[in-house]
């Protein structure tokens, strides 16, 4: 047999975590990894929380799954607190990212399908760049040829728009126009945050046609930027969003969040999860939602934000051949690179034990837990400044 045990669908590197503490990684062998990665913006609390861990025991030692059939004391809880700290006036439990998009496309289809079957309005606009998932759907939601290949024919329904591009996406309305799914600030595009004058314009038209704004927050959602979540920045109310990542600080979880308006054609039957909205799932959001939903804690990511865009935008002045610019919300921060930027990020890797994420449009991922301190902060840059100044670009095959 020449196949492995696990579907060779990721090209694993060598580091093989078996503890988390805190803001870093320990490999099975004892090497210690500073986790500037967050297993790709999940590990919002890190890898120790004493208040995440103790709710995933209790409940665990409670009642884990009893399925969908039956009232949720535990997913009303957490419903309620998402409903109280967001625009939202209902919410729909997933176990993913890519669930949670489905969730609002089939949300901002029904909203027009409702009482109407015959409805032209089934098409989406959705961008260049975006990534929303691996699904069938999400993958036909995306411009990019990379996920399509193996697995055509795509769905139908989705209309590509160049991001930020207003212009174009006025354009694109049309009679069978059923609403936008954009990312904020998109994460594998390259941490390319939308322009206002770009989310102000969707917003317009959405009202203008009565269209649905929904917006893709798995990644840059859940205090991530400095705001719950990302769409607060603009001042935009969307009618849906599609949440995970971070929500569960590392178990399992996602959302669509929706106005009542928008989820006027979610009604019984229409959609389901036999996982979603178990009770251990619940448990994880709770406690990160009471860790990260308030005030003092959000302006800590802010600050924190700040003072890494300004020391990075510092740094990168030193090494004009390397880097071309910092961008990004928070601790959502992008650093756009004049070379290939995964060569990079292995170097940091294998050579300085500094774990980052690398991203579309030669960006290189500053995505590290949102309770990292001065430590951290000091670690991370002692690391990539040995890492640039040790790296030598490869050469053009």
């Amino acid at each position: 047999m020449s196949i492995t045990p696990l579907m060779p669908v990721y090209p694993r590197c060598g580091v093989r975590p078996v503890r988390g503490d805190n803001c870093h990684l320990i490999d099975e062998d004892g090497t210690r990894y500073l986790d500037f990665a967050s297993g790709i913006a999940v590990n919002l609390l890190g890898h120790s929380h004493e208040g995440l861990i103790g709710a995933i025991k209790e409940q665990a030692e409670t009642l884990m799954h009893v399925s969908n059939l039956y009232g949720s004391p535990q997913g009303e809880a957490l419903a309620q607190q998402l409903v109280d700290n967001t625009f939202a006036d209902t919410v729909f439990f997933t176990n993913s990212g890519a669930e949670a998009v489905e969730t609002a496309i089939k949300t901002a289809r029904a909203y027009h399908q409702h009482g109407d079957p015959d409805t032209k309005r089934t098409e989406i606009i959705t961008f260049t760049n975006a990534f929303h998932g691996r699904t069938m759907a999400t993958i036909s939601a995306s411009n990019q040829e990379k996920m399509h290949h193996g697995f055509k024919p795509l769905l139908p329904g989705f209309v590509y728009c160049e991001f930020d591009n207003l212009d174009m996406a006025k354009s694109l309305v049309s009679e069978r126009t059923a609403g936008f799914l954009v990312e904020p600030i998109q994460g594998e595009g390259g941490i390319r945050p939308a322009s206002q004058e770009f989310m102000d314009g969707l917003k317009v038209l959405c009202d203008e046609h009565d269209l649905m704004l929904v917006l893709d927050e798995v990644q840059c959602g859940v205090a991530r930027t400095g705001k719950l979540y990302a769409h607060e920045h603009y001042g935009v109310t969307p009618d849906i969003v599609a949440t995970a990542k971070g929500i569960g600080g590392g178990f399992p979880l996602g959302a669509c969040l929706a106005t009542e308006k928008a989820a006027r054609g979610m009604v019984f039957g229409t959609h389901g999860s036999t996982y979603g909205g178990n009770p251990l799932a619940m448990a994880a959001g709770k406690a990160v939602m009471d860790a990260v939903a308030n005030e003092a804690f959000l302006a800590e990511v802010t600050e924190k934000g700040e003072r890494i865009r300004t020391r990075l935008e510092q740094f990168i002045g030193n090494y004009p051949d390397l880097f071309e610019l910092v961008r990004g919300k928070g601790l959502m921060l992008g650093i756009k690179m004049k070379v290939e930027s995964r060569p990079f990020f292995v170097h940091l890797r294998d050579n300085h034990q500094l774990l980052m994420v690398a991203a579309g449009d030669q960006t290189i991922r500053v995505l590290p837990p949102l309770v990292i301190g001065d430590d951290e902060i000091e670690e991370f840059f002692e690391k990539l400044s040995a890492g640039a100044a040790s790296y030598e670009v490869p050469e053009a095959a």
